[in-house]
C-alpha cells in the first residue's frame, strides 16, 4: 500500500518559539548547505509529511470530529478525550489552549512556514534530478495547500502568507484573516501548480524512485482529489450564502473586508469539472472482489471491506492515504481502534474497550438489500429535539422497526457450521452488504471461529452476566447495542496482543475514488444546469458496488429530472433536487462511515443545528434480557447529550490567540 513517507527520525531544525508561527531561524548558509545534498533534503520533505491531519484517530486530535457528529456514540469513558466536552458544547476559547484540546492553529502554522522554506531552498539541490525536484516542489505545494484547508475547515477563514514565510517582524495588533475568497483561491492555485509537475505515480522513471520505499508520497491524483474536496467546500452553503441564513452575512475583518461571500451558482459548475478531470484519468476503480460459491452479499460485503483490507499493490481505489498511526494504547500499536471498538467484559476479546460506537442514526440510515431504499426518512421530534424511537419509516422499503425473526442465518464473515440460527430482530435483517460489513449488532454472532472463550459466540449486550458484554454502571461497557467492526477482520481472535493487535496494519483512505463519484453527483445536482441523470449514474456505482439496485429502480415514484417538483413518501415531501440531496448524504454517511466525512457534511450543509440536538438514544442496554433490549430508550447511557447552536459550524481561537492579536476577528458566538 502506499506506505506514507514519514521518516519521523526529523530533520533537526532551529525553530524560534517566541514568535506567533514558530518560524524557521536556521541560518541561510547552513540552510543552503542542507538543502544541497539529496538525503538531507528528502529528509527535509518526509519531516513536512509528519504533520499530515491525524483524521484516523476518531475520539482525538483532527478525527474527534467523528465523536462529534451523529454517526457515533461513544461510551463515556474515565479517559474523556476533548472531543468528548465539544460534543456536549462544554468548550469555548478559554479553554481551547492546545493539540489535545483542538487547538490546531500552531500546528498547522509551521507546518506551512516549513512548507514554504523547503520550497524557497529545495532548488540548490545538487544531487537530484530536475524532474524530482519539481515532484518535490509539487508535494510541498500540495502539503502547505492541505495544511491550510485542514485550519479552513476547522476555523473558517485563517491567515493566508501567501508564498512566503510569516513574517518574523509580524506586528500583532495588525494580524487579522483573509477573506474566505482569498483562502480558497490561494489553495486551489496552489493545487494547480502541484497538479501542473507531480507525476501520476510515485515509480514513474523519470523520478527515479522506488515504489517500495516511497509508497504514500503524493501524486497528481492526490492533488487532484484534494482540490474537488476543497472546490466542494467552496460552493457549499457554509461558505457560499449560508443557505440565506446571514449566520456570517456581517462580519468583517478589522480592515473592513466582509470575510463571508454572497451565493455564487457557479461555484457548484467548478465543483463538477474538477471531480471529471479525475474521474477521465482512468487510473482509479472502485475495490470489487468476486469470490465463486459465495453469495452476492457476501461478495457485496468483500467488496467494501477491501478498502481497507487490500494492499496498496492492488487497491486501485484509494486516490492517496497513510498508515493507520496509533494515538492511543500504546501497547496495541495499529490496532488501538479495533481495541476501542470490540466488546468489554473478556469474552470475545482481550482488551476490548468498547468506547467507539456508532449511533442508532448511523445503524438507521443502512439501505434494504432487496429495495434499495434508505428505510428511514427521518424522525418524529419530542420536546424540539429528533426522537430516534420515532422513526418515520419508508413502508416501501421493506423495512421493520419491531418484532423478531426467527431462525435467522447471518451470512457476512461466518460460517453456517458454527453460526447457527438464531432469533433476529427484525430491524437487523435484510440490510445492505455495508451493514453487516461496519456492525456487529446485539444477538449476532461474533465474526470469529475462536474468540477468548474459546469457541464462537454471540455478541449478546444486556443486563446480565448471561450476555457476552454485559451492562455494568461503572466499568466499560458497549452502551449502544451495536458494535463498530469495520477495522476488524473476520477470524481475528484478537486473544494475543503481540500477534492479534500489534500485527495489525491498515491505511487510511484520506481519499478515495468513491468520494469523487458522489462529489461529482452532489455537484451536477446542485449547480444551475442540473444532470439528474449523470448524476444518478454515479450514484449507482457506489451503490452497485455494494450489491445495491439503482435510484430510479429504488424509487420509481420519484421525478428526480424535475427539480421544482415535489414528491411526499410516507409524509416527507421533497423536490426532485431535495430528494436527490438527500440520497447522496444518505449515501455518504454509509460509505464513508467513521471516515471523518459525515461532521463535515452537516457542517457545510448548514444541517447540523437539526440533526445533532437529539438525546442519547440507545437499545436497553440495562434491561435484564435479550429481548427486552431492543427497546430504544434515552436513559441508559452515562454522559450528557449532543449539544450544537449556530456558533458551533466554526470553532472559536482559543483566547490566547485572541490576546496576542489583539484585532483578530473572533468567529461570532465565542
Amino acid at each position: 500500500m502506499k506506505k506514507i513517507y514519514i521518516l519521523l527520525t526529523a530533520i533537526i531544525l532551529a525553530v524560534s518559539c517566541d514568535s506567533f508561527f514558530d518560524i524557521n531561524l536556521k541560518d541561510q548558509a547552513t540552510l543552503e548547505d542542507t538543502m544541497s545534498r539529496s538525503a538531507t533534503v528528502r529528509q527535509y520533505l518526509a519531516h513536512l509529511y509528519s504533520y499530515i491531519p491525524r483524521d484516523e484517530n476518531t475520539r482525538a486530535y483532527e478525527g474527534g470530529t467523528v465523536l462529534r457528529s451523529d454517526e457515533s456514540l461513544n461510551a463515556k469513558s474515565q479517559y474523556e478525550t476533548y472531543w468528548y466536552k465539544v460534543r456536549r458544547g462544554e468548550y469555548g476559547s478559554d479553554n481551547t489552549t492546545a493539540e489535545s484540546s483542538a487547538n490546531i492553529w500552531k500546528r498547522y502554522y509551521v507546518a506551512i512556514n516549513e512548507c514554504t522554506t523547503f520550497l524557497d531552498n529545495v532548488d540548490n539541490d545538487k544531487e537530484d534530478s530536475a524532474e524530482l525536484i519539481e515532484q518535490m516542489k509539487g508535494e510541498a505545494r500540495f502539503l502547505r495547500a492541505y495544511y491550510y484547508f485542514v485550519l479552513l475547515r476547522q476555523y473558517g477563514p485563517v491567515i493566508i502568507w501567501g508564498d512566503q514565510a510569516a513574517s518574523q517582524n509580524v506586528i500583532a495588533e495588525e494580524l487579522d484573516r483573509n477573506t474566505v475568497e482569498e483562502n480558497f483561491n490561494f489553495i486551489i492555485s496552489e493545487l494547480d501548480k502541484a497538479i501542473d509537475v507531480l507525476a501520476y505515480e510515485i515509480n514513474d522513471p523519470g523520478l527515479g524512485l522506488s515504489l517500495a520505499a516511497n509508497k504514500g508520497r503524493v501524486t497528481k491524483g492526490a492533488a487532484m482529489a484534494l482540490k474537488t474536496r476543497v472546490l466542494l467546500y467552496a460552493a457549499s452553503p457554509l461558505y457560499n450564502g449560508q443557505n440565506g441564513k446571514g449566520l456570517y452575512s456581517g462580519l468583517t475583518n478589522h480592515r473592513g473586508e466582509q470575510l463571508f461571500p454572497a451565493y455564487d451558482a457557479t461555484k457548484w459548475h467548478d465543483v463538477a469539472v474538477a471531480a471529471k478531470e479525475l474521474i477521465d484519468l482512468n487510473r482509479y476503480s472502485l475495490t470489487k472482489v468476486a469470490s465463486a460459491g459465495n453469495s452476492r452479499l457476501q461478495n457485496a460485503a468483500a467488496s467494501y471491506q477491501t478498502v481497507w483490507f487490500q494492499g496498496w499493490a492492488t487497491n486501485r481505489e484509494i486516490i492517496w492515504g497513510w498508515w493507520y498511526r496509533s494515538w492511543g494504547d500504546e501497547s496495541l500499536g495499529n490496532g488501538c481502534d479495533i481495541a476501542y471498538s470490540v466488546p468489554a467484559g473478556g469474552k470475545i476479546a482481550l482488551a476490548g474497550y468498547s468506547l467507539n460506537s456508532p449511533s442508532l442514526k448511523l445503524v438507521d440510515a443502512y439501505p434494504m438489500w432487496e429495495t434499495g431504499r434508505y428505510p428511514i426518512l427521518g424522525y418524529e421530534k419530542t420536546a424540539g429535539m429528533l426522537d430516534l424511537s420515532r422513526p418515520i419509516v419508508d413502508e416501501a422499503s421493506g423495512y421493520k422497526a419491531d418484532g423478531w425473526t426467527n431462525n435467522y442465518q447471518q451470512e457476512v464473515d461466518v460460517d453456517p457450521s458454527w453460526a447457527r440460527p438464531f432469533k433476529a430482530h427484525n430491524s437487523t435483517v435484510g440490510r445492505d452488504a455495508r451493514y453487516y460489513a461496519n456492525f456487529v449488532p446485539n444477538g449476532f454472532w461474533w465474526p470469529s471461529s475462536t474468540t477468548n472463550s474459546g469457541g464462537p459466540v454471540r455478541f449478546t449486550c444486556y443486563n446480565s452476566g448471561d450476555a457476552t458484554a454485559p451492562y455494568s454502571d461503572t466499568d466499560a461497557c458497549n452502551r449502544v447495542g451495536y458494535v463498530w467492526r469495520r477495522l476488524y477482520k473476520a477470524e481475528n481472535p484478537l486473544r494475543n496482543l503481540a500477534s492479534d493487535y500489534q500485527s495489525v496494519t491498515y491505511v487510511y483512505p484520506a481519499f478515495r475514488l468513491a468520494e469523487v463519484y458522489l462529489t461529482y453527483a452532489e455537484a451536477l445536482n446542485e449547480q444551475t444546469d442540473r444532470n439528474a441523470d449523470e448524476a444518478i449514474t454515479y450514484i449507482d456505482m457506489v451503490r452497485e458496488r455494494s450489491g445495491l439496485c439503482g435510484i430510479r429502480e429504488a424509487y420509481p415514484e420519484i421525478n428526480f429530472n424535475a427539480a421544482d417538483a415535489s414528491t411526499t413518501i410516507n409524509g416527507v415531501s421533497r423536490t426532485g433536487r431535495e430528494w436527490l440531496r438527500w440520497i447522496i448524504l444518505q449515501e455518504k454517511m454509509c460509505e464513508f462511515a467513521f471516515e471523518g466525512q459525515r461532521h463535515y457534511d452537516m457542517t457545510r450543509w448548514m444541517m447540523a443545528e437539526e440533526e445533532y440536538n437529539t438525546e442519547n438514544w440507545t437499545l436497553h442496554v440495562k434491561a435484564p434480557n435479550y429481548e427486552d433490549s431492543y427497546t430504544r430508550v434515552s436513559t441508559d447511557y452515562i454522559g450528557g447529550r449532543a449539544v450544537f447552536q449556530s456558533r458551533d459550524y466554526l470553532f472559536p481561537f482559543g483566547s490566547y490567540q485572541i490576546a496576542e492579536m489583539t484585532n483578530f476577528t473572533q468567529n461570532p458566538g465565542w
